[in-house]
């Protein structure tokens, strides 16, 4: 089913004042992560919830990216970003279960802290299937639920509620790994990793690469 984005005042602007403010220190702390998933990147990549332009530092100088971004509060910054990056950005307002780009158009898509907020994980995977062509990769980093029965685990249970407010529905409780591995791509391969951040519930990530 596709969802309509609507941009809470708030929580939209605190969003983008967040990851613009702290952008820097949560690179440092995927830096190697990022680097693995995003190499070779080719010329033109589609993003999928670019945020602020978090990723851009990893794509190829003059790289001609379409953003699928609905939040408006991120914009200004994601095109200030490009900018200054020499990138060819070309925004799309629309959320990612409904992608407004034809059927196997581009070789690369790539997100970050994309499938821990939306409604369906399944169906925006569909998509992004949907706009590879054969042999395209999609490259991605998530955080994840913790191993059950973890004090990690319990910390992200007690933090569901303030978490999600405050991170436009942000779930750190996703099994996203098998959620990638059913999604129908020819080959997946993850990387489980956590970090050591103050933003306890989002310590445990994967990394990985899908091949449509």
């Amino acid at each position: 089913m596709t969802t309509t984005f609507k941009a809470h005042p708030v929580r939209g602007r605190l969003n983008a004042g967040f990851f613009t403010a702290l952008d820097g220190y949560i690179n440092w702390l995927v830096r190697d992560m990022k680097a693995k998933v995003f190499a070779a990147l080719p010329d033109q990549v589609v993003e999928v919830g670019p945020g602020v332009g978090a990723n851009f530092g990893y794509l190829p100088p003059g790289c001609q990216l379409i953003a699928v971004e609905p939040n408006p509060h991120m914009r200004r910054g994601l095109e200030r970003r490009a900018a200054r990056l020499g990138i060819d950005v070309q925004v799309r307002t629309v959320t990612a279960d409904a992608i407004d780009l034809d059927d196997q158009c581009t070789d690369a898509v790539i997100s970050s802290l994309l499938l821990c907020s939306v409604p369906d994980p399944g169906c925006v995977l569909s998509e992004i299937r949907r706009i590879l062509r054969p042999g395209g990769r999609y490259a991605f980093l998530e955080h994840v639920a913790a191993p059950e029965g973890s004090v990690l685990r319990g910390v992200q249970r007690v933090m569901r509620g303030p978490w999600a407010w405050a991170f436009e529905g942000c779930s750190c409780e996703r099994d996203l790994a098998a959620v990638i591995r059913a999604a129908g791509f020819a080959s997946v391969e993850i990387d489980q990793y956590r970090l050591r951040s103050p933003f306890v519930p989002a310590n445990t990530q994967i990394a990985g690469t899908a091949i449509a």
